[in-house]
């Protein structure tokens, strides 16, 4: 008896050897809950489970699985943006950190400096008569002042002029002076003192500070003089008899005179 085995045509693939394929896929979409909102309705619509003898196969159509691979590609493409949003921000946070920071250091450095030149100026000294010269000099001699050698120096001025403060100090004396007229006397912050004689006006009262440049008073004749000008002396005390010579008291503080 002969036996013959079909030949020709080959069966179709089944459905189950079809789901197998992304079987793998869909089980690790499912412990994320994709499949979860997404393919249990159109999982419905195909058959449940297979029964292969071994395990239960779940098989789905390739409608619901483009739909899953589409809303994975979505969600991962939400949260490469979230990232990058977040990377921004950080970012922003820095720069914006950076710039305080920067801001804070500028306006720091502007302080300082600022403090620096006022320091300058305060510890600064300055001639007692802007554009004069020396008209009669240091321990010159004469009969006219009763030590019989000049214990300061003479500025050539007009009545009126505008004396300044040679530097930074304070007021000991502001009034008559006898041979000296209308005087002041002012403390300075290194300890000695300076002394400006003859004025016509008197602008500063005992006890006021000045600083250098600051009008204390104007040039005159007033006490033991010949004529309008500014007798001014450097001392070690505020006293008459403790005069240095003002020339190398003045160019030890940078003024040329």
């Amino acid at each position: 008896m002969a036996f013959m085995c079909a030949a020709g045509k080959h069966r179709r693939p089944s459905r189950m050897k079809r789901g197998t394929a992304r079987a793998a896929s869909v089980a690790a979409l499912t412990t994320t809950g994709v499949i979860g909102t997404l393919a249990a309705p159109a999982l419905a619509a195909e058959p449940a489970v297979e029964q292969t003898g071994l395990t239960p196969v779940i098989t789905i159509g390739d409608t619901v699985a483009d739909q899953i691979d589409a809303q994975a590609l979505a969600q991962k493409q939400a949260a490469e943006e979230a990232e990058a949003q977040r990377k921004a921000e950080e970012a922003a946070r820095k720069k914006a950190v950076a710039e305080a920071k920067k801001a804070r250091e500028d306006q720091e450095k502007k302080e300082r400096a600022a403090r620096e030149a006022e320091r300058k100026r305060l510890n600064a000294y300055v001639a007692p008569i802007s554009g004069s010269y020396v008209s009669t000099g240091y321990q010159s001699s004469s009969s006219l002042w009763s030590s019989g050698s000049h214990t300061g120096i003479d500025f050539h001025a007009s009545t009126g002029t505008t004396v300044h403060a040679v530097g930074s100090g304070t007021v000991v004396e502001a009034g008559w002076g006898g041979a000296y007229g209308n005087q002041i006397v002012i403390k300075m912050n290194d300890g000695t003192y300076t002394q400006y004689g003859h004025l016509s006006s008197i602008g500063v009262s005992v006890g006021q500070s000045v600083t250098p440049g600051a009008q204390i008073g104007l040039s005159g004749a007033t006490g033991n003089v010949t004529g309008p000008h500014l007798h001014f002396e450097a001392r070690t005390g505020p006293e008459y008899g403790s005069d240095i010579d003002p020339v190398s008291y003045l160019r030890s503080h940078g003024v040329n005179v």
